[in-house]
Parts: C-alpha cells; structure tokens; sequence
C-alpha cells in the first residue's frame, strides 16, 4: 500500500507534467510584447505564453508555447520559452535535477534545428542552452552565470529590446548567492528593471522581478511599490497574488501578506496548482501569527490535512511553487503555530514525517526538539540534534550545500537549548552564539516566510533566562533590523527593556507591539495584556 509520503510525493510532482487544458486569452496578465520571427497568428500566441511564463505559470505556459508551435511549427523561439519552462522557478532552492537538464537541452537543440531565423533569436537560444551544458550540481552556479553573461551580451547587442534587459536582469538577480551581502547583482537588476517600469507599467516581469530582486531585508522596501501594483497587473496569475507578500513579509507589512495570501491560495485551489496553493498558505498562517491572530492561523493549521486529500493528480498544474515547497510547507505550518505562541509541548508532540526533501524533514525536527529542550526534557531534544545532523549530512551528499547549512543552524539551536536545559550555561550561550554568526552569513530561501525562531531572537531569549536583560534586549533589536515587527522579537525588546530599567524603550516596543496586533484574538496572548498592561 502507498504509503502518505510517497502519495503525496506522486500528487506533488504529478503537477509538472499532468495534461493541461489551455487558458482563454481573456485572462488577466499584463501586458507583454516580444517580438520574433514567426507568424502574425503564432506572434499573438507568443506574447500570451511570454505574459503567463513572466508571472511563473509554467503549466499554461507550456500549453500556450505549444499553441504557438501549432500555428507556426517553424516558430524556434517557442522552443525558447519551453527550454525556460524546463528550468522552472529561477528562485527555487536546490539543485535542477538530471531530468530538467535533459528536457532543456533537448528543447534547445529542437529550437537549433529549425535554424533560427535571426542572429537575435539565435542569442537567445544560445544564452539559454548555457544553463544546460551539464547536469553535475558542482556546475550549476557556473552555468547559472554563463547564461546571465550571455543575456548581458544579448542586452548590449540589442539595447532596443526591453525583453532581453528584462532576461539579463532577472539572470543578475539568480545569479547572486544568498551569502553575497553586498547585493551588487540585485542591486543592478533593480535599477535595469525600475527604468524599464515606468516606460512599460502594466508589464507583470517588470514587477514580478523587482520583488525577487530586491527579496532581502536590506533592499526590501525598494520594492514596495512593485509589489501593490503587481496583483492588479495580473490578477488571473496566483504567484503575482502571492508574490507581493514576499515584500510585504520582508518589511513587516502583515495584514498586506495575509491579504494578499488569501487571494492567491484561493485562486492556486480553483486552478489546482496545489504547491502554490500550500507554499501561500505558509506565508498567511506566519503573517497571522505575527499579529497573534491565533484563531485564524489554527483554521489553515487544521485545514492542510484538507488540502492534500483533495489533490488531483489528472488535474494538477504546475505554477511557480515548485513540488518541495508543498512539502516544506506542510512541515512548516504546524511547526510554526506550536514555535510562534511557545506551546512547547504541542512542538515536542509533532511526529515529523519521512519525505524525499530533508530540509522539509528538518523543519518537524527542530519544532520537536525545541519543543523537548524548553521542557527539559533533554534526551528528546539530543535524540532531535542528532536527526537534524544525519538530515544535514544527505544534503550534503545531495550536494545541496545551502540546505546543508541551514540544517546545521537547526541542529546548533537545538544543541544551545539542550544544554541551557542540562544546566551548562556557559556552553549554551556559545553554541547559540555560534548559531548566530551562522545564520548572519547567509539569508531565508524564497520558500519560507522566516525561520522557524531566528538565531538572535533564541539568543536573546537564553539570555533572558540568565537574568542579562540588557544584553537581551540588544539581540532583540538587531532581530527587528532584518524581521520588523515580528512578534516575539517585538515583545522581547519591549520586555528585556522593562526587566533591564528602560522605560522609555519598553514603552516604545509594547506600543508598537499593539499597533502590529490591532487584529488580535481578544482577550488573546499574555504578552499582549502585559502589553497593555504598561
């Protein structure tokens, strides 16, 4: 009998390649002029597909590339657009697998075939078979950046041609590794993109690639505007419904993010992109439990069971959320009601599952080992460390060194809190210390909202319980830097400030604490009635 993990495996992955039925042009996309060679019918055809591929519906995109191949079959830039397809979200964490690269490199030398009719559209389809020259994971950055060079000579060559900036630019922002703290790769895509925004406005890549390339805590509030205009461009798509809450999240915006969730899980559900639909449902419960909407977040908690029962894997599309974010999801929403209002025991009762993704599988983990450490029971939350280390070990044969890393973050934490709970305060406060300096080298995937707790917030924390308020509320306040108006860092800096004889500063965060929870559960959270309580 198949057991859960592996059904929900097949309904997950079954949505890239499940029979589409094609869109009807009256959809809501945007705007999106790419010009080509081909025939006057199969150039409506193009921009149709090129306006669904720019917002990630890479499932109606395919149906759509192929509609222009049916009306031109000569048409080689569709071959293009499906060899992008292949690649699927440039955003997505981890390693493009084997078959990806064969189906890419096979729709690249289908498109050479036909001899394209242009020296541009030949760059084109040259730049993008750079991305499959080998499917070793030890190459994949390099190709990545082949490909990204390849695109700026393209943009150089044919500076007239927004699409190819626009390309170039989203390549820039792929490029750059999540430990690059200079952002000079993002930072160069945004400026190419903003420029190219104001002369075409209702364009859904130009949007859509702002928020991407400004998806740090840094650079997030550039982005801003993009994302409050990019779900009334396109509507009809449900990643340019949820993807705004990706800035919205960065920057602490958190009735925006639910908003904006609600939506594109809803759309995601009638079009059964059920990855899209889960990895939005993520983001909202994170943004209800950031404003203590408890209620609400424990409705989505209950209702995932729902959702994965009503998978159809004949009906399953493929959107921007690639399969693992389903997964990732699925361990994260339960995680985070349990991590977020610090029910230790509901997070020492989680029973991870065993799925093809160990970083989804570490998320269970952690929540279960924190969840055993703050209970002190700290055989459970050792028997968790040890877990995480064997799951951060197959990433690491996986070759997915950045999971990896993350992982080991995880295992850190935890180890920190078993030995606070073992009574080894000095140990304790340099492991988490060392988790800090971990997690302040590298950044979140786009596949989660946040961490499950950040490093500085669990430090501050530990030292709360040591009796250092003051040294607390530091780690509080460097936690709100790269997480505004979090919740538990919100509360933390307002609370270490009352312990540590700063008024002023206590004042300061309880007030902005409520402010953030102004639709709160009533009588809601403890720490909000001590909040209003000063």
């Amino acid at each position: 009998m198949m057991n859960k993990a592996h059904l929900l495996l097949v309904l997950l992955f079954a949505t890239a390649f499940a029979q589409q039925v094609a869109h009807s042009h009256a959809e809501q996309l945007g705007t999106v002029h790419f010009e080509t060679s081909c025939s006057p019918a199969a150039q409506v055809e193009f921009d149709h597909a090129v306006a669904l591929l720019h917002s990630f519906q890479f499932g109606h995109a395919r149906d759509a590339f192929n509609a222009v191949l049916k009306s031109d079959p000569k048409c080689a830039m569709a071959y293009w657009g499906i060899g992008l397809i292949e690649w699927s979200n440039p955003f997505a964490p981890g390693v493009k697998s084997e078959a990806q690269i064969v189906a890419g490199r096979k729709a690249v030398d289908s498109a050479l075939a036909l001899n394209p009719r242009t020296e541009r559209e030949r760059g084109y389809l040259n730049a993008v078979a750079k991305l499959y020259t080998d499917p070793s994971a030890e190459t994949q950055l390099k190709r990545i950046e082949a490909y990204r060079d390849a695109m700026a000579e393209l943009s150089a060559e044919h500076p007239e041609d927004h699409e190819a900036a626009i390309y170039y630019a989203l390549a820039l922002a792929q490029a750059e590794p999540l430990s690059d703290k200079t952002h000079a790769q993002r930072l160069k895509a945004g400026a190419i993109l903003e420029k190219l925004f104001v002369q075409e406005p209702d364009h859904p890549g130009l949007a859509h690639y702002i928020i991407h390339a400004y998806d740090t805590p840094d650079l997030a509030a550039k982005a801003v505007d993009a994302a409050r205009k990019y779900g009334k461009i396109a509507p009809d798509a449900p990643h340019a419904l949820h993807m705004p809450s990706h800035t919205f999240t960065r920057v602490g915006y958190w009735q925006e993010s639910i908003e904006s969730n609600i939506a594109s899980a809803a759309a995601a559900e009638r079009d059964h992109q059920y990855g899209e639909e889960l990895h939005a449902t993520d983001y909202e419960v994170y943004a209800y439990l950031q404003t203590a909407q408890d209620a609400a977040a424990l409705k989505l908690v209950n209702a995932v069971p729902g959702i994965i029962s009503t998978m159809n894997v004949s009906s399953g599309r493929a959107g921007a959320a690639p399969p693992m974010a389903g997964f990732f999801a699925i361990a994260a929403i339960p995680a985070r009601y349990a991590l977020e209002r610090q029910d230790w025991k509901r997070a020492a009762e989680i029973v991870p599952a065993e799925t093809p993704i160990p970083y989804a599988d570490a998320m269970s983990w952690f929540a279960k080992g924190m969840g055993g450490a703050r209970l002190r029971q700290v055989a459970d939350a050792h028997k968790a460390a040890a877990k995480l280390a064997r799951l951060r070990d197959k990433l690491k044969s996986q070759q997915e060194d950045y999971w990896a890393g993350q992982v080991e973050i995880q295992r850190v934490e935890i180890s920190a809190w078993a030995e606070l709970a073992d009574g080894k305060q000095d140990a304790a406060v340099k492991l988490m210390s060392d988790a800090v300096r971990l997690e302040d080298a590298t950044d979140k995937s786009a596949v989660t909202p946040g961490p499950l707790a950040p490093a500085r917030e669990l430090l501050g924390e530990m030292l709360l319980q040591l009796g250092k308020p003051k040294l607390a509320q530091e780690q509080f306040v460097l936690t709100l830097q790269k997480e505004p108006n979090r919740f538990r860092a919100l509360y933390g800096a307002a609370h270490s400030a009352k312990l540590a004889g700063d008024s002023t500063a206590s004042h300061k965060y309880f007030a902005q604490l409520l402010k953030t929870c102004d639709h709160a559960d009533s009588p809601g959270r403890k720490e909000l009635q001590e909040a209003k309580a000063e």
